[in-house]
């Protein structure tokens, strides 16, 4: 699979996760705020790893970022925001096991590699 296709799909993953879960939550936002989110995540850690980050960088640095925007989009209190955000990261959580263990695909950083 080329770069761009996982590019790609890792972004619509991401994004899916975002979007569902906030709908399952009953806040959902719109789905082109969970694709900006999706890409913005998924783009600044494929950044992150292209850069030589040491791991613990490449998985901690996307984080804040998606917490950050999912607050500006969602506006709810913060208690809304936090059970929102624990339901995308489950959702996500399930769908990057899934992909990692059927598809041998990291569902975030799409130049890793899994073994």
């Amino acid at each position: 699979m080329s770069y761009f296709i996982s590019y790609l799909l890792s972004v619509t993953l991401t994004s899916l996760s975002y979007y569902v879960g906030s709908h399952v939550v009953k806040n959902g936002i719109a789905l082109w705020k969970a694709f900006v989110i999706g890409t913005a995540v998924v783009t600044l850690g494929a950044l992150t790893e292209a850069f030589g980050a040491p791991i613990w960088l490449i998985v901690l640095t996307p984080f804040p970022v998606g917490m950050l925007l999912l607050y500006v989009f969602l506006k709810k209190p913060f208690l809304k925001w936090f059970l929102t955000y624990s339901t995308i990261l489950l959702i996500y959580t399930i769908v990057h096991i899934i992909m990692s263990y059927f598809f041998d695909f990291h569902s975030l950083i799409p130049a890793w590699k899994l073994s």
